[in-house]
């Protein structure tokens, strides 16, 4: 094949050069078509460029709230009509403190234990069965629910407690309610001697309740040292 003579060839591409430069200026001299841009795609355009290790950004149909945290109410029990805006946790988030569980032949003495504990700054919250039970309800789902409502359960063990099926009943349904959770089953044992405590308790302390208090204080110091790790 032939080589271009020199004119020939330098004229042809000067020519290709210039047609090249032609199409180029027509494409800088057209002006890009806008699409049109709604609110949302407005503000996520507007947001940082996200490199490929970054999370995406949020839309503002996506954007998330805080949620504010619930504030609880104060271990001295002060709150009144206050409390239903702490119901969601701590303290608040169950209707007693402490639930007692008793023989039908000890009401006098938790009668005077309830006092003791509702009584005073701290104002516990306390459940007693022939008081605060639903009339009209069945039984076993009255005492279940107590239980379930109760942060604490004392079981005033006696020798009335041991005689009485229904109060071991009690004592294991308090158990299941809260298997391992420490603090929140107090045995209060009054009138009994070591080796009569009940074995399904043993790997628990008791609150004697020998004493001019009764083991009262005790009880009520070991509900308040729960309601504290609430927060």
């Amino acid at each position: 094949m032939q080589p271009w003579p020199g004119g020939a060839e330098d004229s042809h591409s000067a020519g290709h050069a210039e047609l090249i430069l032609y199409w180029f200026r027509q494409a800088l001299a057209r002006k890009p078509t806008k699409m049109p841009v709604s609110p949302e795609s407005a503000l996520s355009d507007v947001s940082h460029p996200s490199s490929p290790d970054s999370p995406p950004s949020l839309g503002s149909s996506s954007e998330v709230s805080p949620i504010p945290a619930p504030s609880h109410g104060s271990a001295d029990g002060g709150g009144g009509s206050g409390n239903s805006g702490n119901s969601s946790g701590g303290r608040w988030s169950k209707d007693y403190d402490v639930c007692v569980c008793h023989s039908e032949e000890d009401l006098a003495a938790a009668q005077e234990l309830v006092s003791y504990l509702e009584g005073g700054a701290a104002s516990l919250r306390c459940f007693l069965q022939l008081r605060d039970a639903t009339p009209g309800g069945a039984i076993v789902s009255e005492l279940c629910h107590a239980l379930s409502s109760s942060h604490c359960r004392v079981l005033l063990i006696t020798p009335g407690f041991l005689r009485d099926p229904w109060c071991r009943y009690q004592m294991l349904q308090a158990l299941s309610e809260a298997p391992g959770a420490e603090g929140r089953t107090i045995p209060l044992m009054s009138g009994l001697s070591r080796a009569a405590y009940p074995a399904e308790l043993r790997y628990m302390y008791f609150v004697d309740g020998r004493g001019p208090e009764g083991g009262f204080r005790q009880v009520k110091e070991a509900v308040m040292r729960y309601l504290q790790t609430l927060g």
